[in-house]
């Protein structure tokens, strides 16, 4: 008989996220296809005892925790070809995006994370298209962006993209922007508005620009060190669990976009969407960072990316 089966998953949003909610159901279908035997812990948002997010891929890593939702643009000086994730306007939609996480760009990038480290990839939940937010001014075109302190993901790609956009990037882990924007030390950020509003930027920032300049991919990764003691069964209930919670996380993070960006303009924040020539501006600025993009990665990643 199959013994008993103990299970710890973390993230870093709140409990009534999308991600939160997500780890919920992974955790309510280990429980329903596993039954008694399975031990479910869920630690929702490690911030919450003051440690910095990035302690959840060790603790995932080690074995310590059986898996955790992360972004990928944290892995990509470890695994590069992640990298293809965080470049500006690669991806189209939402929908485009889905389809090549789902397809033959998600297997590779899935593949080399798994050779890299101790992580084994198991899908990939949606974290919406990035905007600008600041404490300042309008933004509406790169010009606007000069001399703004960004805080940004530790990432090559997003910092390139601030220095030609005329930004200071900062790149640091979550805990120490979120405490550097609220001290004044910095101006701007860059986020989805669920984030913008579940890390409380929305209280600091009155002016946020609808840039959609990358996607955000949060991978859901498991300790290929733990996972290998488990069973094919097992196994299975944990992949089946998780597909459902990709395409459950992936609606609600729409919807509630949508939502959030009702209630931050009933609140009076500055929502601004750009005029077609003015979007225009901002791909022409990231130009150079496709170029390097192509030297570094080669060309194998982007003719995975789907038309």
């Amino acid at each position: 008989m199959t013994g008993p089966v103990h299970v710890r998953l973390g993230g870093y949003a709140p409990a009534d996220s999308t991600h939160g909610q997500a780890l919920d159901r992974i955790a309510a279908g280990l429980r329903a296809g596993l039954g008694d035997r399975v031990k479910v812990e869920i630690e929702h948002n490690i911030l919450d005892r003051g440690r910095p997010a990035q302690a959840l891929l060790s603790e995932v890593e080690s074995g310590a925790t059986t898996a955790c939702f992360f972004s990928t643009s944290y892995l990509a000086d470890r695994v590069p070809d992640l990298a293809i994730l965080d470049l500006p306007y690669v991806f189209g939609s939402l929908g485009h995006a889905h389809a090549c996480l789902d397809g033959d760009l998600g297997t590779r990038l899935s593949e080399r994370t798994r050779a890299a480290t101790g992580l084994l990839p198991l899908g990939y939940w949606d974290n919406g298209f990035r905007h600008l937010s600041n404490a300042h001014r309008e933004v509406r075109t790169p010009a606007d962006c000069r001399g703004l302190r960004v805080r940004l993901q530790p990432n090559w790609a997003h910092e390139r993209l601030f220095r030609e956009l005329g930004a200071e990037p900062v790149p640091n882990d979550l805990s120490a922007g979120i405490r550097m924007l609220r001290s004044g030390e910095l101006d701007a950020q860059e986020n989805p508005l669920a984030n913008f509003v579940a890390y409380g930027v929305h209280e600091l920032h009155p002016h946020l620009t609808f840039t959609g300049h990358a996607y955000g991919a949060r991978g859901v990764y498991a300790s290929a060190r733990q996972l290998a003691t488990w069973p094919d069964s097992d196994l299975e209930v944990l992949h089946e669990s998780v597909a459902t919670a990709i395409a459950q996380q992936r609606s609600a993070a729409a919807a509630k976009e949508a939502e959030l960006e009702t209630w931050l303009t009933a609140r009076g924040t500055r929502l601004l969407r750009l005029g077609e020539e003015e979007y225009a501006g901002f791909r022409t600025a990231a130009a150079p960072v496709l170029e390097e993009a192509a030297l570094r990665l080669g060309e194998e990643p982007f003719a995975l990316i789907e038309t």
